[in-house]
Formats: C-alpha cells, structure tokens, sequence
C-alpha cells in the first residue's frame, strides 16, 4: 500500500488560494447581491448546448435533462453520480473495479467493462472535448456552469460512441466583476470522515481579458471497514486546480482557455465476495449482499493523474459563429485491486494505464436566411493508450511475496478518427420546422496486444516496454450518421417534435485478454453496433412557471457489443468481447417541475424501457447452445422502472434570510449485470433530505444534508468467480461496495 501521508492536497490547495487572494486584493470587491429563493432558481430555464448553439432546454427539440450552477448548488450535486438515481432511465454508475472509470447506461444501452479500449455507449464531454477513455470520468466535479444529459443517440452532431447518449459538462467562466466563494464539508456516516474544501475566485483583469482559479481538495480517511484489519477503508486524498482565462479583443472574438490539473490517490476498491448467482460461496468470507461487510487481505490502491487542456474560440461572421474547439488531455493511472475478495492471498491484479489524446472541431453555427439555419464542421480526434495488467494468483501456496502463478500482459492502442458533419433546420412556417443531420465519420484503431495467458510466470510490462505481442492487427470503419425530423410549435408554450436518427459505436479490440481460444474468443476485431433511434416527444410550460417533459422513443440495437464476463479456473475471470445479439429497447419517460405555492416546488420523473432480444449469436447463458435460453435473458443494466419525486420549501426567517427544506426519493429496478444473467445489480431505493440557511444578502450559506438514510447497498459490478481456482477453492463474487448512508455539514462564504 502506497504512504498516503506524503500527499497532502490541502497544503498545495491553501498556498494556492492564499497566494491568488493576496495578489487580487486590491481589487477584489464584495459582491452585493439580492437573494434568490431556491425555489425560484430550480424553476429558470436553463440554457443548454445540446445543438451546438445556446438554446432553452424547453426550445431544443432533443430529450435533455440540464441544470445550471445555481441548481447543481442546491441539489448537492458533487459528482456526476449523484445523478445517477433520479433521471428517468439513466444509471450514471462507477463500475468500481478500478474507481472512477463510467459505466453509464441511458435507456439501456450500456457497457460493464473496465478495459480502456471499449469505448461507451455514453460519451461524456467537458467543455465540448470528447473523453476518449471511461477512465478517470467518475470523479468529483466543481464550479460548473451546467451538465445537460442527452438521451438517446447523438451521432450527428457529438459523433463517435453515443448510442446511448452523451454527457456535457461545461465550467463557468469568470463573472463581470471579481467575485469569489470557497465552500467547506464534512460528512460522516461511515468508519472515518470526509472533508471537502473548494472555492473560486476571478473576474476582469482589463477590458479584454478576464481571469478566475478554481480549487478543489477532498480528504476522505474511510468509509469502510476491513474486517480483516479492522481498519477503516476507502481513503483517498484528492487535489484539482483549474484556472481559466477569457480574452476578447473585440466584441466578435472571444478565445477562453482552460487547464485542468488532477492529482488522486487512495485505496483498491471496497471488494465484497457473496453468493454467485449460480449459488457457490467463499467458505472464509461470504457476506450478505445488502450489507457493506467485507474483508479483504490487500487493501490496493490507485493513483490518476491528469493534464487536461482546452481552449474554445468564438468568432461571430454576420449572422453566424465560427467556433473552434481544441481539447489534450494526457491521463496517468496505476492501481492494485484484491479480486477474490478474500482475506486470502488468491487473486490479485495490479493495472497501469497511460492515455494521451488530442481532438480539434471547427465548426459554423448560423443563419443562411430567414428560414434556414446550419450547423457544419469537421472533427479529429485521436487517442493513444498503453496498458498494463498483472494478474498474481494463488499466492495462499506459495513462499511469502511469491505467487503459484503470474499472467502478465495488455496492449497499445491507437486510434485516429475523422468526421465530417452538417445539420440544417429549414422553417416551413412560422411554427414547423424540419430538422436534418448527416455526419460522415472514418476511423482507423491499430492494437499490439500482449495475452495474459502466453505470458505464463514471465513477468513483463505494456508500459515499461518490455511485454511480447503475440498478436498485431489495424482495422477501419466508415459509416453514416443521419437524421431526420420535425419540430412544431403548438403556441407560445408548447412543442411537440420527433426524428429518426442513427447512430454508431465503433469496432475494436480487447486489451485484456485472458482466453486460450484466442481463436473464438481472441482480442478481435469486433464490428461496430449500431442504433436506429424512433422519438416522439412534448414540451409544455405551464402558467405558474412549471414545465412538463415527455417522450416515446423505439430503439433497434444492431450486432450488440458486449463483454462477457466469465468464471475461469486458471485466469480467475475471462472477458470476451462480440457482437452478441440484435435487441429492441422502447420506453416512455416523462419529467415535472411544478410548484404548488409561491415556496413550495414539486419535481417528479418517471422512466420505464421494455428491452428484449431478438436474436442472438453468442452463447450467452453458456450452457452449450445458442438457442431460446439465450433469447429469453434480460439485457445487462437495462433497470426496467426508474422514477423519483422531491420536494423543496423556501421558508423566511424574519430578517435574516431563509432556510430552504429538500426531501427526495428516486428509485431504480434491479438490472442483470452479467449477460448470463447470474450476476445483478441491487434495486435501489435513495432517500435524500437536506436544509440550507441563506443570509439575507447572499454572502453565506450552512447547510445540513442526508443521502442515502436507508442505507441501500449499491455495488458497481457483479462478477462470477470460479468454484476453482487451480486446486484452491474460491466461489462467490468480486463485487465493489458503494458508500451506503451519508450525513454531511456544509458551509459556504459568497465574497
């Protein structure tokens, strides 16, 4: 286990915040300003840029889910799973094998693989740059503008690897005076606490140029306990800075840039080993899946560090923008995970990741006349990533620090990618709109991938340089990205819109290789999955100021991409990527915001999908056949019902300011999580409630919050492991705890 101790985030985060405050002093001025109910904040229409243009989230004919920083402020929205229960059919979950890394499923389109080369089902975007690689995604977020969430597939205008959907996060840029804030935390409800120290401060430097400092630290010293140390578990220190400036030269230019450094460190995932869906234990450590008991021999760690820059440049050309986008970000990763889940020494795997990508977009936005309106421009993007894993087992008959068996191996890859694209929104009158899309995209992926199973007591790093491949292959795809649809305005109020569109994940390789059939069951090539995508959906304001969201969607899924995760005695786990199946998706999901007083604010969701295969070319259930038993499984992290419904109520306190009451309650169906289906993902039922005093003039705030109050058990993955493992006998699972309940306090200081 790496010393914690030698990193110490909030001395670095203190020197940075003392140095900025005192250099800015002499012009740093209090911001003033009147405040804002919450009640009255959660009911503005946020802005979004779901089309590559600025537009109400109740004018963008896309089904979207978006809230702006003063939102995200009051919902306690410091990750992007915090959102992972509560939007109708949308399951944002850490796969927790290796923290941080997405498994994001929307409308049951997902993925439960913790190998760099898959790419998503569920592209997530900072800033408009694409994040080539699901890790290091899952972490803590801070001083956003927004995040809007798109359902459903994006092809056209975000391209590559959004047949499920695509996440935009966008930061917030300095404001027009200098203003600061720096917020405190600290919660409990576990072993040990978790503290939170983050702020920002920044504003106009001259007439042209604005700047502003984002700081965030989170020291959390264990929420687990380790029943084999009896140790409180889940550490993690983490520093990120983020500074930004904006430059406008003229009132047609503006160029912003942003860098992000990241820097985390803490303990392997929290590893419980329980029953298997196919009813074999661990006779040293079996615990009940609804607990947060476990105990483990290696308590792992992991460490990212991450570069992220970008730079976005605006120039408005007559009735248009010009915009180009530009995104490095060059990500470092090395983390040890105890995968038996045993306080024996059986299964350990140590991983090692370098990813460095670069992406440009240039694209105009504008109209070519009264009636016409075109988006267009060319994307490249590419991604080059080593990875290494070490697998150590059976070290329970073997010499202290020597293993029965090693497997060593992983893979380069590299992938270069070209698009082209267009969108035209043509007014056949002043309330009908037809919309149409088209992208092009090319793409080129080259793996050398060294099996974990050649490499057999013959230690050896991908990273390092010193790994044999034993297999080489480059492979490229071409392909189509259309729509077509409508929009009509049914009054002032009210739209009604609906499009077909298509989209397209893309071919690839399996880094992880673990198989011996390296024939049938080899690093690939896999084909590429596609998405035909039929909605029809509404949007309505109502008088008081509260909106209604609604939409059907059909979704036919083509040569499904999927990792099978299978039991192996010799390598622990095998996972074998194919195009498994064709399936069908359809659902409904529908969204409220409705106050029912002048301080009292109602908002409810609901999601339902039915997803169903209907055909499959993979023995899925492994039972020897392809046949109806195939058929008739339930499709991996596709919950069939999620629904939510809060509350929040502004109440006045004389003078001083107000308190402000939040109760909510989301819920998720249980999801398959293996595609044989043994393997599960619990139902959650979240219970949230918090209430936040605001002083009259804005400049403070105190919080007390819950999250999770009945304490449901979640866990990131499911995985099967063998009966045997060699001659030891193992069974059960390797299944990564989730935090349970949490109590927080939180206070904030407006300068």
């Amino acid at each position: 286990m790496r010393d914690l101790k030698r990193f110490n985030p909030k001395a670095k985060i203190t020197t940075l915040v003392v140095a900025g405050i005192l250099s800015s002093a002499s012009s740093f001025t209090y911001a003033q300003e009147e405040s804002q109910s919450a009640t009255s904040l959660l009911l503005e229409e946020v802005v979004v840029t779901a089309r590559k243009r600025e537009e109400s989230i109740m004018d963008v004919p896309i089904a979207v889910s978006a809230f702006n920083s003063d939102q995200l402020e009051i919902l306690k929205v410091r990750d992007i799973q915090s959102l992972s229960v509560g939007l109708p059919n949308v399951a944002f979950d850490d796969i927790g094998t290796t923290r941080g890394v997405a498994n994001f499923s929307i409308r049951g389109l997902g993925i439960n693989s913790s190998i760099p080369s898959i790419d998503p089902t569920v592209g997530t975007f900072i800033d408009g740059v694409y994040l080539g690689t699901n890790a290091g995604v899952v972490f803590d977020v801070f001083d956003l503008d927004s995040i809007e969430v798109l359902r459903g597939p994006q092809g056209t205008l975000f391209g590559r690897n959004v047949t499920g959907g695509a996440v935009l996060l966008n930061s917030k840029a300095p404001g027009e005076e200098f203003e600061g804030k720096i917020k405190a935390s600290i919660e409990g409800g576990g072993e040990d606490t978790n503290q939170y120290l983050m702020g920002s401060f920044g504003g106009p430097i001259s007439d042209t140029l604005a700047a502003k400092i984002s700081f965030y630290s989170n020291q959390d010293d264990g929420y687990f306990l380790n029943q084999f140390s009896g140790e409180a578990f889940g550490k993690q220190d983490t520093v990120s800075v983020r500074p930004m400036i904006v430059w406008t030269p003229s009132d047609s230019v503006s160029v912003t840039a942003i860098y992000d450094y990241f820097d985390s460190e803490g303990d392997g995932p929290a590893s419980q080993n329980h029953v298997s869906g196919s009813e074999t234990s661990n006779g040293v450590a079996n615990f009940d899946r609804d607990s947060l008991d476990f105990s483990i021999d290696n308590d792992g760690f992991l460490t990212t560090k991450s570069d992220f820059f970008r730079t976005t440049t605006e120039i408005e050309v007559g009735n248009g923008t010009i915009t180009n986008v530009f995104g490095y970000r060059d990500l470092e990763q090395t983390g040890s995970l105890d995968v038996d889940a045993t306080p024996l020494d059986l299964f350990n795997s140590l991983t090692a990741l370098d990813a460095e990508q670069i992406s440009n977009e240039l694209r105009y936005s504008g109209e070519i006349s009264d009636k016409l309106q075109l988006t267009t421009g060319v994307y490249y993007f590419k991604n080059e990533l080593k990875y290494n894993e070490n697998r150590r087992l059976l070290g329970l008959v073997a010499p202290p620090g020597i293993f029965g068996l090693t497997q060593d191996g992983g893979g380069e890859y590299d992938v270069k990618t070209l698009g082209v694209f267009a969108t035209l929104d043509y007014s056949m009158s002043d309330r009908t709109t037809l919309n149409f899309g088209l992208r092009y995209t090319d793409e080129e992926k080259s793996a050398n991938i060294a099996s974990l199973i050649r490499n057999l007591n013959a230690p050896c790093s991908v990273v390092a340089g010193n790994c044999p491949f034993d297999f080489q292959d480059e492979e490229s795809w071409s392909n189509l990205s259309p729509k077509i649809g409508f929009t009509h305005d049914m009054g002032d109020t009210s739209l009604v819109y609906g499009h077909w569109t298509r989209g397209f994940r893309s071919g690839g390789y399996n880094l992880r290789n673990t198989a011996i059939d390296t024939v049938n069951f080899g690093p690939g090539p896999f084909d590429e999955e596609t998405v035909e995508n039929l909605e029809l959906g509404y949007k309505t304001t109502f008088a008081n100021g509260g909106r209604l969201t609604a939409a059907v969607f059909y979704n036919q899924i083509d040569d499904m991409q999927r990792e099978i995760n299978l039991a192996d005695p010799i390598s622990g786990v095998v996972q074998v990527i194919r195009n498994t199946a064709d399936a069908t998706i359809t659902g409904i999901e529908v969204d409220v915001l409705m106050p029912l007083s002048d301080n009292l604010l109602l908002n409810a969701s609901m999601g339902y999908i039915d997803p169903e295969y209907d055909s499959v070319r993979f023995d899925l259930n492994g039972d020897g056949a392809v046949n109806g038993a195939d058929l008739n499984l339930d499709l991996p992290r596709a919950a069939n019902l999620t629904y939510a419904v809060g509350l929040t109520l502004d109440t006045a306190i004389g003078a001083w300011g107000t308190a402000t009451s939040r109760l909510s309650y989301a819920f998720r169906d249980e999801s398959a999580y293996t595609d044989n289906n043994l393997g599960f993902i619990n139902e959650q039922g979240i219970l949230d409630f918090g209430i936040d005093f605001r002083s009259e003039n804005g400049r403070w705030d105190f919080g007390l919050y819950g999250k999770n109050l009945t304490d449901e058990v979640k866990h990131g993955g499911d995985t099967q492991l063998p009966s045997l493992l060699g001659p030891i006998p193992l069974g059960g699972t390797f299944s990564p705890l989730a935090k349970g309940r949490i109590y927080g306090a939180e206070v904030t200081f407006n300068f």
